[in-house]
């Protein structure tokens, strides 16, 4: 099992750039699968970024490919989501999420990411 506590969101500018941060507790996180989700206001839950659980695989959505890049470091349990060239629109709650199987059955609580001027 493995807990995960997201930090790094807040208010940037359009344009502007942001890094979220995701550390998981346990000692099997080189096992785990790592995603970034958001759920925006009045709409639902989408993919942001994976990556594989060696780090050798990554994918994004086509909104944010080129913009946003995931990374992680398993010597330190964390997982991270660089953020650039921020539009209006990537303003949302941002979610780290874990997986083994084929499912991510493990969640942060979220950090809120606005973007505004």
């Amino acid at each position: 099992q493995v807990q995960l506590v997201e930090s790094g969101g807040g208010l940037v500018q359009p344009g502007g750039s942001l890094r979220l941060s995701c550390a998981a507790s346990g000692r099997t996180f080189n096992n785990y699968h790592m995603a970034w989700f958001r759920r925006a206001p009045g709409k639902d839950r989408e993919f942001v970024a994976f990556i594989s659980a060696s780090g050798g695989i990554t994918s994004y959505a086509d909104s944010v490919k080129g913009r946003f890049t995931i990374s992680r470091d398993n010597a330190k349990n964390t997982v991270a989501l660089q953020m650039n060239m921020l539009k209006t629109e990537d303003t949302a709650v941002y979610y780290c999420a874990a997986r083994t199987g084929n499912n991510f059955d493990y969640w942060g609580q979220g950090t809120q990411v606005t973007v505004s001027s």
